[in-house]
């Protein structure tokens, strides 16, 4: 095979896994039109298309899927050797790609990463900052940070923080004019702060649990937010009773701008976990990530 075919094929894997000319040219470090004539190109040379495009959408055809299932364990083992023969160097190197939500890269990932990136100058990274649950193999991420419970059972899972709680919380000044609530049905009595996924939509059912008895409660209230920093100052500006995850809410709930209720109702659950693929090979780089993160979790 010639250089400049392996070149084309890379071409087209990124096409196809960007899903857009505009996003893989930026990828590759290439003009959109020199990108689009490497794959004419390439189809050209090989007599079949591979991409179904229009004005809106892009796609692989029947013939592109054949070729990437052919491509991407090849493309994947060169990249490994590659990243294997950095590995000989002194220090640890190469690329570590992460999903994770946005209070977990707060408050476990960048601790860790602060510390790996003064440490290893030869390791980058790539966090992506999502709310909803990604397919990490799909996406082709290293790693993804998720609480335990929500990990497929296929994946190793380390764990890499604290047992975590709900808290349902409001400002002294609403429960002093509405009540306290004593049991989650009491709720329906009250004002509360709805959140609203960003991805899927729907609002969030409260979750609460006691003696074995769980309950999913689907609040009312004047506001819906899909925005935890917007949650927690509409609480505590006394607009209703918000619930959250409790280390979000501890300064508050220490300086007393929010009181917690029905404390009783939220036992402990599995907390923050690093998971990836079984069948993955940990680099050194992505095995000091790891490291970090774990070390860290000791020292909570």
């Amino acid at each position: 095979m010639q250089r400049d075919q392996l070149t084309d094929l890379n071409a087209f894997l990124t096409v196809a896994d960007q899903g857009s000319f505009t996003r893989a040219a930026a990828k590759l470090g290439t003009s959109q039109s020199s990108l689009s004539h490497t794959i004419t190109r390439l189809e050209a040379r090989l007599g079949v298309r591979l991409l179904a495009r229009n004005t809106r959408s892009l796609a692989p055809t029947e013939a592109g899927e054949r070729l990437l299932a052919a491509l991407r364990p090849a493309l994947d083992q060169i990249a490994g050797g590659i990243v294997a023969l950095g590995e000989l160097r002194d220090k640890p190197s190469g690329n570590i790609r992460i999903t994770v939500s946005e209070d977990g890269a707060t408050r476990l990932l960048w601790p860790a990463l602060d510390r790996i990136l003064a440490e290893y100058p030869d390791i980058t990274v790539e966090v992506q900052v999502a709310s909803e649950f990604t397919d990490i193999v799909a996406d082709r991420f290293d790693a993804g940070i998720r609480l335990g419970e929500s990990i497929a059972k296929d994946m190793i899972a380390v764990p890499i923080g604290p047992e975590q709680r709900m808290a349902a919380v409001a400002s002294p000044g609403y429960f002093a004019a509405r009540g306290i609530p004593l049991t989650p049905a009491d709720l329906a009595d009250h004002d509360c702060i709805n959140l609203r996924f960003m991805t899927q939509g729907g609002l969030y059912a409260w979750e609460f649990e006691k003696d074995g008895r769980e309950l999913n409660v689907r609040v009312d209230g004047r506001l819906t937010l899909n925005s935890v920093p917007l949650i927690l100052r509409a609480a505590c500006a006394g607009y209703g009773i918000a619930y959250l995850m409790e280390p979000i809410m501890q300064p508050y709930l220490a300086s007393g701008e929010l009181v917690r209720v029905l404390e009783d109702w939220c036992p402990p659950f599995a907390g923050y976990h690093l998971y990836y693929p079984s069948r993955r090979q940990p680099s050194a780089a992505f095995s000091v990530l790891v490291n970090a993160l774990r070390e860290n979790a000791l020292r909570a």
